[in-house]
């Protein structure tokens, strides 16, 4: 399965040709997207308001939206004062760290005590942590460093970058990438706003997404099966920037985040590169910074807060492991245990007659055909049914082994069916001729081209999916 509904659509396209038979979208690849177990990341200050606004057994309902929509009694000045703290404890966790670093190549005394002065805890900071492959694209606001050098050299709005993260060994294109942050974080105009910190692991992870306002997700699309990174901040209040990849196609809304493009893949990715980083640059200079410096006379910023509290409410209840090992469950481990049961039953009677079954399928699977197909005349209009039938010759099968379809959708420029669904069709009754009548009705839900066909599957009481088989002849 996949790990995000886009990943499904992509891992379908790419296995189609195990089902040459079947459209793309009818490939037996289905979609649970990932989530996190948001108590193991949620620092104290946060932990301490929901306890307090969402009640003390919140840790229990996180899959339940209208636990989070209680993060509205949660006063503006509590939540931004909590996350401020967390800022500042990120800071100086990343000064220690690299006056560490430092200490450990042994610079000068001098040269380690600038780790003193890297980073301002009241600036807008935005994190970026995870693996290093190069279709992540860590350097992306790297494509034009003389307008970054702009927008985080600014005295009165200034922005800093906290990178982390590591490449696996024999990664090299993914190690350049990180000797490059390292370098540039190292000029004198990015000296203060830029810093790299070493030795990933889940401590460093865990000062990130509870001390950053903003996380940076910037994957070449659709290469992000899911990402979990970005899902971590959200409970602490930060918000996500990413390019639309992964599970920020399902979470993304106006009001809890920002998208870099709308979706866009470019067939030359250097083009891709170029224009997806101007993109997420405009944004940092048009959007996200006036947004955090838009102060009142309480010095808060009411519309980010606002944006808080929509990141909260609308992702909370969905990008977490509660509701993704009930999707699981539900989906696949207790069918599949079900399934299992009932062919084990009598000494695995039941899986050796349904091996049986499928031998004789696909051995005079061949005498099945679809010999006719009508529907009915007239004028459709929305909201009507159109009225389908077809003779269909069994072959050495009974009906009950075999599933007709009507396939119908709406048709393209070049008259083909895309994101077509299937309907049933019932048996009428068999014919002397080793045929059988079905009928069936689809619903005219829309107007403009559509078209239909008919199929026939084979069917058991035990196969796992009804393609299982790979079996099926269109009409």
């Amino acid at each position: 399965n996949g790990v995000s509904r886009l990943h499904g659509e992509v891992s379908r396209a790419m296995w189609q040709g195990l089902w040459p038979e079947l459209p793309a979208e009818e490939t037996p690849i289905h979609a649970i997207t990932n989530g996190i177990h948001i108590p193991s990341w949620v620092s104290e200050e946060m932990e301490r308001l929901y306890r307090r606004y969402l009640g003390p057994q919140w840790r229990e309902q996180v899959s339940k939206p209208s636990l989070w929509e209680r993060t509205d009694r949660i006063s503006g000045a509590e939540l931004w004062t909590g996350h401020s703290r967390m800022r500042e404890r990120l800071v100086s966790f990343a000064r220690n760290r690299l006056r560490a670093q430092l200490l450990k190549r042994g610079l000068p005394q001098a040269e380690v005590a600038r780790a003193n002065e890297v980073l301002d805890p009241e600036a807008l900071t935005l994190g970026f942590a995870r693996r290093f492959a190069t279709y992540k694209r860590a350097t992306l606001l790297f494509h034009d460093l003389d307008r970054l050098a702009a927008i985080v050299g600014n005295r009165d709005r200034p922005v800093q970058i906290v990178f982390a993260g590591k490449a696996h060994p024999h990664d090299t294109a993914g190690k350049e990438l990180i000797r490059d942050i390292v370098h540039v974080a190292q000029e004198k105009r990015f000296r203060n706003r830029i810093v790299f910190i070493e030795d990933y692991d889940i401590d460093v992870a865990r000062h990130l997404v509870q001390g950053v306002d903003v996380w940076l997700n910037t994957p070449r699309r659709p290469l992000e099966a899911s990402g979990t990174s970005g899902m971590k901040v959200v409970p602490n209040g930060g918000l996500h920037l990413s390019v639309l990849d992964g599970w920020w196609c399902e979470a993304h809304r106006p009001d809890n985040g920002w998208t870099i493009g709308s979706g866009e893949t470019y067939d030359d990715p250097t083009y891709g590169d170029e224009v997806e980083a101007q993109a997420l640059l405009a944004l940092l200079e048009q959007e996200l910074v006036p947004l955090f410096y838009d102060r009142g006379a309480d010095d808060l910023p009411r519309g980010w807060i606002a944006r808080m509290r929509g990141s909260i409410k609308s992702i909370c209840p969905t990008f977490n492991t509660d509701r993704m090992v009930r999707e699981y469950c539900d989906q696949y481990y207790l069918p599949a245990a079900r399934l299992f049961m009932g062919l084990a039953e009598e000494d695995f009677r039941g899986a050796r007659q349904l091996a049986e079954w499928l031998d004789r399928m696909r051995h005079r699977w061949g005498e099945v055909a679809i010999t006719h197909m009508e529907h009915g005349a007239g004028e459709l209009q929305v909201g009507s049914d159109l009225a389908v039938a077809a003779q269909v010759r069994l072959g050495p099968f009974t009906p009950e082994e075999l599933r007709v379809e009507i396939y119908h959708g709406a048709l393209d420029s070049d008259r083909n069916l895309v994101g077509g669904s299937s309907t049933a069709m019932a048996l009428v009754h068999t014919n002397g001729d080793g045929t059988a009548t079905y009928e069936g009705a689809i619903p005219c839900h829309d107007c403009g081209p559509h078209g239909y066909t008919v199929r026939v599957l084979p069917h058991h009481p035990h196969l796992a999916n009804p393609y299982h088989s790979r079996l099926v002849v269109w009409g």
